[in-house]
């Protein structure tokens, strides 16, 4: 039994928590502030519930005694402090952040690891799994020209102005249509503007919009430093969303007010767990003199999980953590320190339990000329 320590009980966390605790393979404790919300732990078997405040210290450090891994399903803001204190106490780190800062100094921490003790920031969906399928795709090109990222998840049910429902963290949200994005533009590593770089597109007979959001490049920026004439991460969104959003946080500058924004989304904006995940990576570049394009599109839609729905965000979300931490507990990810999404093969995570999930019934994946390079059949 691997020993591992999930922090935050939220939509996400208690989904890691349940699938992990599924296999068997895991002696899972989910450790959370609000008693309320470790509650729904009577509908999660195998699961030992522990009132935490992962601010203290002292308090995380007796929490991680005897663990092998350690899961930080919290706000971005309290993931240094989780790396620090599991550097402490000898065990590997996951987290879900999309905060590059955050990333940054989980980074430094990872340079003290010990031997057998890993730090995999990042996790998840995007950042997560679509750094591990874009880098798939640049594979078999004698020279990249541009890699284009493109993930949104969304209501399967659109009904108001937004043509959205909040079906993740609020808090993730709002720093996503708020900080500044990291890009290559011609060759040079470059910020950008959130809710800029409008674009459309129809996939499978449906018409979505794209727009610049912060964090889903993870640390292709620098993987690919060099190799790559374009490379962006955009967010997906039914057509129209981002003018609302530009009005609320440009216009009215609500982006200087987070948690008055925070607070209006939560109030008037409806939570769904009837969402669709929609991935879209388009890799061109130069192969025997010829330019070729290769693409890989997914949809995954919400389902039930060992007797319990769960939405399609926090089934790929949950699973990209879990298949790394998988695959650090079968000894794939390196004996020390820092692991980048993207050092995963597309063909080793998908060939995880967790990664199935990403090809299970409920996962529609449309592939392009992906055969053709050599890289996992559909």
């Amino acid at each position: 039994m691997h020993p591992v320590l999930v922090l935050g009980a939220g939509k996400i966390g208690r989904t890691i928590a349940c699938l992990l605790a599924a296999t068997e393979d895991y002696e899972v404790t989910l450790a959370e502030k609000s008693e309320a919300a470790l509650r729904h732990l009577r509908r999660t078997p195998r699961v030992r519930a522990l009132v935490l405040d992962a601010t203290d210290p002292t308090a995380l450090a007796s929490a991680m005694s005897g663990q092998a891994s350690v899961v930080s399903a919290l706000a971005y803001a309290h993931n240094p402090l989780v790396a620090e204190v599991a550097l402490e106490r000898g065990a590997s780190y996951f987290d879900l952040t999309e905060d590059r800062e955050t990333t940054r100094r989980v980074r430094a921490v990872a340079e003290r690891a010990r031997s057998g003790q890993v730090f995999v920031p990042q996790c998840g969906l995007a950042p997560g799994f679509i750094s591990i399928v874009a880098h798939e795709l640049t594979r078999g090109f004698d020279r990249l020209d541009s890699v284009f990222m493109r993930v949104g998840a969304l209501p399967r049910f659109p009904s108001n102005f937004l043509k959205y429902n909040l079906t993740w963290s609020t808090d993730g949200l709002i720093n996503e249509y708020c900080n500044p994005c990291e890009a290559i533009h011609e060759g040079v590593l470059r910020e950008v503007l959130p809710l800029e770089g409008l674009e459309h597109f129809w996939l499978d007979g449906v018409r979505y919009e794209a727009f610049n959001t912060s964090g889903g490049l993870g640390s292709l920026c620098e993987t690919l430093a060099g190799k790559v004439r374009e490379l962006n991460y955009k967010t997906i969104r039914y057509q129209g969303h981002r003018d609302y959003m530009a009005f609320l946080l440009t216009e009215l500058r609500l982006s200087e007010e987070r948690a008055l924004t925070k607070q209006i989304l939560e109030r008037a904006v409806p939570v769904t767990f009837q969402d669709t995940v929609v991935t879209f990576s388009t890799v061109s570049g130069w192969r025997n003199g010829q330019l070729v394009q290769v693409s890989d599109a997914r949809r995954i839609v919400n389902t039930v999980v060992h007797g319990e729905n769960f939405s399609a965000i926090q089934v790929t979300t949950a699973a990209g953590l879990c298949g790394m931490l998988d695959l650090h507990r079968e000894g794939a990810l390196g004996d020390r320190g820092f692991v980048r999404q993207e050092e995963v093969r597309l063909d080793a995570f998908l060939g995880n339990r967790f990664g199935e999930y990403y090809r299970a019934p409920n996962a529609s994946h449309f592939s392009l000329a992906m055969a053709e390079l050599g890289s996992v059949p559909p």
